[in-house]
């Protein structure tokens, strides 16, 4: 059994895709670029901003789950610019600072709209 999850006040998927899924135990969260789930734009401020904004809204994608980030077992991080990770990085130990989970980090050829960052999430869910 599978249940659909949406956050009333996340971002709004732009493409045929759920932004998270929940399945046997465990919530799918689609990857979340730094885009304002007001506007639907990117926010300003590089890499730092982005990633803030992203791991903000996949935060509130997990809460909608009735979970949170620290609900999390494994992460993904998508950059534009592997040169970026130290700066990614500052900003996800902020959000995860005990018991973190595992994660890859990593760099493709391009993300959405741009993004200098993507990062998704498979949480356990309660």
């Amino acid at each position: 059994m599978k249940k659909t999850i949406f956050a009333e006040n996340g971002p709004k998927p732009i493409a045929p895709y759920s932004p998270a899924v929940e399945a046997n135990g465990f919530v799918f969260v689609s990857g979340q670029v730094g885009s304002d789930p007001a506007t639907g734009k990117l926010v300003d401020g590089g890499i730092s901003a982005q990633t803030d904004q992203a791991l903000r809204n996949l935060r509130s994608i997990l809460a909608a789950a009735g979970l949170d980030l620290a609900d999390a077992v494994k992460v993904t991080v998508f950059l534009s610019d592997i040169g970026n990770f130290a700066a990614m990085n500052e900003v996800y130990r902020q959000y995860f600072t005990t018991d973190c989970p595992a994660r890859s980090a990593f760099q493709v050829g391009a993300l959405p709209g741009g993004a200098a960052v993507e990062i998704e999430a498979i949480a356990a869910a309660k």
